[in-house]
């Protein structure tokens, strides 16, 4: 089991990756640094070998399937993760590092929007973009986290082994993080120096494209972790709908003693039973929602035993 793992994934970033390599090398001298090459098609695997990296190959596309295997490879008591653009600064590792393992912290968060992002990154679309999503988890699960999508960060052995990965692409961060939040993990926030990416070095990060798959993981999960607001909240957008067109229905029988609008009726009352059938939906989902929390509980106190394992052998 090793003391301090670094992951690092890679597509196509040789003109970053050995000194990438090189920085976590010199910041925390004890770990071993992976490097996951997700089919690079450039000199970044000869390059970060050469910079003493442990090279391994995932050949299906994506970051989240990349951290998957990364996740079940590695065993750890902790693990450092960040992108191989140099846009993190290997020096706030150390810190992030002691937070996991003296003050037992589950996940570290690598702080850019509260430091330099703004006036480092040339991407507007981007800012925009990482302040909305962290308002709208923030507000959809009662949070106060800075940096949603930042994909700097440092995880105890228990996180990683008890993370389910279900996301593909970049989205996996905002998956990462509301999986913190709805678990009750510990989490730290650290302001860390952001630094754009240098010429010749492009994001591979789509703003838009990639921009809908993570506000559809922020639905998705929001279904899945708070299923009785969801589906108690389209009830009510459905109960209302039924009852406002159902008053003129009701005023016209009321005066007339006679049913004007049958079809009308007809509309309200099968809107009235999905509203009422989607909120017993919700409070049976949420009932298996907490069932699978006690599950998550246990499964995590075993993963910790399973550290103290592998530790002492």
């Amino acid at each position: 089991m090793d003391k301090i793992a670094v992951l690092i994934p890679c597509y196509n970033e040789e003109k970053t990756i050995a000194k990438v390599v090189s920085d976590f090398r010199n910041a925390l001298p004890d770990a071993k640094i992976y490097v996951y090459n997700n089919n690079s098609t450039d000199n970044s695997v000869t390059l970060a070998k050469e910079a003493g990296a442990i090279v391994r190959n995932v050949y299906k596309q994506g970051k989240g399937n990349v951290i998957r295997r990364m996740f079940s490879d590695i065993d750890a008591e902790c693990y450092v993760m960040a992108d191989a653009d140099d846009t993190y600064p290997a020096e706030s590792a150390p810190g992030m590092v002691e937070a996991v393992l003296k003050d037992n912290y589950d996940m570290v968060i690598g702080d850019r929007l509260s430091s330099t992002y703004y006036s480092e990154n040339k991407r507007p679309f981007h800012n925009v973009g990482n302040r909305m999503v962290c308002r709208t988890i923030n507000r959809f699960f009662g949070s106060d986290l800075t940096d949603i999508m930042t994909g700097f960060r440092a995880f105890s052995f228990e996180f990683v082994k008890t993370f389910p990965v279900l996301s593909g692409g970049f989205e996996i961060e905002t998956e990462m993080s509301i999986h913190a939040i709805d678990k009750n993990l510990a989490i730290k926030s650290i302001p860390i120096d952001y630094r754009d990416r240098k010429d010749g070095s492009e994001s591979k990060l789509n703003t838009f494209s990639d921009g809908i798959k993570v506000l559809g993981t922020i639905r998705r999960l929001f279904e899945r972790y708070r299923p009785l607001r969801y589906f108690g909240g389209i009830a009510l957008v459905l109960m209302v709908l039924a009852i406002a067109f159902f008053i003129p229905v009701l005023i016209d029988y009321l005066n007339t003693g006679l049913v004007l609008r049958f079809p009308t009726l007809i509309v309200c009352g099968f809107v009235g039973v999905a509203a009422v059938q989607s909120f017993f939906s919700g409070l049976i989902l949420n009932n298996i929602y907490h069932k699978n929390r006690q599950e998550f509980e246990l499964h995590y106190s075993n993963k910790s035993l399973e550290k103290r394992r592998l530790k002492s052998e």
